[in-house]
């Protein structure tokens, strides 16, 4: 045992200890030197680096499609906006960064504070908007200050925006936030909270095409919100294009014939509308008064919402297909068309009017005082005579009128592709016994030949059976889209659809287009201010009674309040020998069709023709003063008749 002992290590195992000794040594080596090479060296980047470790999901909405005129003129598009946003699981100092904020955009802590709430769960990850559309001037502040306010950040986002502000806003319509209640609905499937969506007008009805595909990407970003690397992305996909059947050049017409009525500022409210008469394509649509619609297109303000909403002058209706009215005397041309087609009158055997026509014990009055004495068919309508189409009137009876109202489409929705349309109304005689459970009198009769009584038409519904008189019978429904327009490269137009045939003989249209014919190119007519040099317009003036007024013998219409004043109506179309366009234009309280709404009219027809044959634009006149107002001994016979 000894002797072993003696021996000492074996040399073969020293070796090998002394080769793991030194493996182990330079293993910790390389880790000193790595450690060294973290903590000292590489400290600045590391530290860096160990802040930028946030990803971020964004959401990219997408520009919606671009709506063009008839002739490519853009009418509503996208520009860029920037919006203040906060992320409240990253904002370390919120009361110090809204103190910061609130002077950097002009704003109010207490306003910033309030938008901000008490996010709560995943809410506290997401950016919160707290104020949209910043200026110019706010976002170079806000950028250059944003290292110092983590959490705080802008994003871009298309805007909607409508180059011509008021001018096309009821047809066009608006956006605004998705509602909660939308949300609920089959068609916004696949909607967030927050998104944009059409809401009224144009941008409803085509909300499917003009949308869009969202995209979105994930991003790198650092303590401070800046995005430090792109990890991956998908590009928004923008909206279908829509081209209108308007005309830009008509619709600016329109309002410029309803800013020449008001010379000092005045109020005047009203709508006009002209189609095709060929095809029932919509070339101005206009109602004022109007709004702008680019409020709508980030978050209106409340205050703003409510002062549109409680404004007594209704500024968010759309007067051209939603106001209902009653028609005055350009009824006169469907009582006229259900006389032939019943053979109750012969057009060549005249009537006498004295002025005033006497039924059982009460008197209706002409809008002529002195009467215009004999008068057959054609002149009855050329010089506007309330007497011979209340006899004209009784003779037809009011369902024969009604089926013939009905026949030119009134009384129903005409079709349009726009929300808010309103049928109007044609009274019966069953009518009047299911609503009021009493039978219909004959002195009812009287007031509805001539557009008063329970009448009601919109200015669309106008235009469109005027339309049907110039084109030979044929109801047409109105066409607000020449085409959609896919990215794709796919392009849909709509047809021409006639919708209905009017029960009057050719012969029959063309005699009462003779007597429109007269009503503006004959001397004596009610609506000579609507000609237009080089082209023969037909048309019908109108005057509608709103309220019945008392101890007004003598005095100047001005004198009379506005609001109490009548309605002014003119429908036309033209020329009349190969007619192209259909015109109806109201004037609310404006008195007389013939000096407040036939010049509107012939504003947009001397454009029209202007572009179609190179005729010069005539100065548009105002109308002269409006003359004394005859006394009114019963209400029925009312000055409706001109």
């Amino acid at each position: 045992m000894s002797s072993a002992l003696g021996r000492g290590v074996d040399p073969f195992f020293e070796q090998r200890l002394r080769v793991v000794a030194v493996f182990v040594a330079l293993v910790f080596a390389v880790f000193m030197l790595r450690l060294f090479q973290l903590q000292v060296l590489q400290r600045g980047d590391l530290q860096q680096r160990s802040l930028r470790n946030s990803i971020r999901s964004v959401r990219l909405a997408a520009p919606r499609g671009e709506i063009f005129d008839r002739e490519g003129r853009v009418l509503a598009t996208t520009r860029a906006a920037f919006d203040l946003k906060v992320i409240p699981s990253e904002l370390h100092r919120p009361a110090h960064a809204f103190a910061v904020l609130a002077q950097l955009v002009e704003g109010d802590v207490e306003g910033l504070q309030t938008t901000y709430g008490a996010p709560r769960g995943r809410a506290r990850f997401q950016p919160l908007a707290l104020v949209s559309d910043l200026s110019w001037p706010e976002l170079a502040r806000v950028e250059t200050h944003r290292y110092g306010l983590p959490g705080v950040l802008i994003e871009p986002r298309p805007q909607r925006h409508y180059p011509d502000g008021t001018l096309l806003a009821h047809l066009l319509g608006t956006v605004g936030e998705i509602q909660a209640a939308q949300l609920d609905l089959r068609r916004f499937a696949g909607y967030q909270a927050g998104d944009l969506v059409g809401q009224s007008g144009v941008e409803a009805r085509l909300e499917a095409h003009l949308r869009g595909r969202a995209g979105g990407r994930n991003v790198v970003v650092d303590v401070a919100g800046r995005e430090v690397e792109l990890l991956d992305e998908l590009e928004p996909r923008p909206g279908g294009r829509v081209v209108l059947t308007l005309d830009l050049d008509l619709q600016r017409a329109a309002q410029q014939g309803f800013a020449a009525l008001a010379p000092e500022g005045e109020l005047v409210g009203g709508a006009a509308v002209a189609l095709d008469a060929r095809t029932g394509e919509l070339l101005v649509l206009f109602s004022t008064p109007s709004f702008d619609p680019n409020a709508f297109a980030g978050r209106l303000d409340p205050k703003a919402w409510s002062a549109l909403t409680d404004d007594p002058e209704r500024p968010l209706q759309n007067r051209a297909l939603a106001g209902q009215y009653p028609p005055g005397s350009t009824w006169k041309t469907f009582v006229a068309a259900a006389a032939l087609t019943a053979g109750v009158v012969n057009p060549a055997v005249p009537v006498f009017c004295p002025g005033h026509f006497t039924l059982g014990r009460r008197t209706y009055r002409c809008w002529k005082r002195e009467g215009h004495g004999w008068v057959a068919l054609h002149q009855a309508l050329v010089r506007s005579c309330d007497v011979y189409f209340y006899q004209t009137g009784l003779k037809v009876g009011i369902d024969r009128l009604a089926e013939m109202a009905r026949a030119f489409g009134f009384g129903r929705e005409t079709g349009i592709a726009l929300s808010g349309e309103q049928p109007g109304l044609v009274p019966t005689s069953t009518w009047k016994e299911r609503r009021f459970s009493e039978p219909w009198m004959l002195g009812e009769t009287v007031s509805a030949s001539i557009g008063q009584g329970f009448n009601l038409v919109t200015p669309l519904q106008l235009a469109v059976a005027h339309a049907a008189l110039a084109n030979g019978g044929r109801v047409l429904r109105p066409r607000v889209v020449a085409r959609l327009e896919a990215r794709d490269g796919t392009v849909v137009a709509e047809p021409v659809q006639v919708v209905g045939r009017v029960p009057v003989d050719p012969t029959h249209l063309a005699r009462l287009g003779r007597a429109l014919t007269g009503v503006v190119q004959e001397a004596g007519g009610t609506g000579g201010r609507a000609r237009v040099p080089g082209v023969v317009v037909a048309g019908k003036t109108g005057t509608s009674q709103v309220v019945r007024l008392e101890h007004t013998e003598g005095m100047d219409e001005k004198e009379i309040p506005r609001r109490y004043r009548d309605h002014a109506w003119f429908a036309a179309f033209a020329p009349a020998e190969e007619p192209e366009i259909a015109v109806a234009v109201l004037v609310e309280h404006g008195g007389h069709g013939g000096s407040a709404a036939a010049p509107i009219a012939q504003r947009i027809l001397a454009r029209y023709f202007e572009k179609q044959r190179g005729a010069p634009e005539p100065a548009f006149e105002p109308p002269p003063a409006a003359p004394r107002r005859a006394a009114r001994a019963e209400p029925e016979g009312a000055d409706a008749g001109r």
